[in-house]
């Protein structure tokens, strides 16, 4: 599962910040009025967020298959609490503009969250790909730590004896 966790939270934090500093060109929005643009690209990243942690709830579902969508159709509340989040989001963006400070957003840069959100699914097949070995990873650091071993050992042998009651 710790695969699954950085490689998410590696991507999402690169195309987070990636649209924040460089949103504007990369959206085209340098030559829009400057604050629609700011608001225009901060709608965008909140609806990138949101699509991102919505195909994310489907790796974390399976974190060790490679088939994520595996009796899936069984899971009504799963199917539920997507179906809730999505329409949820688009009552925020489209409708809500004024409670949330959201635009709407064109049917292009939609389809273009829901791209970027997409890419969670073949990096999270990659991921999965990579071998975890069968020793935990703290283990691998108790050569450079002897005294931890043996504190480890002291916390099995607490001092506490095991009665039996009959």
């Amino acid at each position: 599962m710790w695969r699954n966790l950085l490689i998410m939270a590696f991507y999402q934090v690169a195309i987070l910040l990636t649209l924040t500093f460089k949103g504007l060109t990369l959206l085209r929005l340098e030559h829009d009025n400057p604050a629609h643009a700011e608001i225009l690209k901060n709608t965008f990243i909140f609806n990138t967020f949101v699509l991102c942690q919505v195909f994310s709830e489907f790796n974390a579902r399976k974190p060790d298959e490679l088939n994520i969508f595996k009796g899936i159709a069984g899971n009504k509340l799963f199917i539920a609490i997507i179906a809730i989040t999505v329409v949820l989001q688009v009552l925020i963006i489209e409708f809500l503009g004024k409670f949330t400070t959201t635009v709407r957003l064109s049917w292009q840069l939609w389809l273009v969250s829901i791209g970027l959100a997409f890419v969670s699914w073949p990096l999270a097949l990659v991921g999965k790909l990579i071998p975890v070995p069968d020793r935990p990873f703290l283990d691998m650091f108790t050569c450079c730590c002897p005294g931890k071993k043996e504190a480890d050992d002291g916390k099995e042998d607490s001092g506490v004896k095991n009665i039996e009651v009959v």
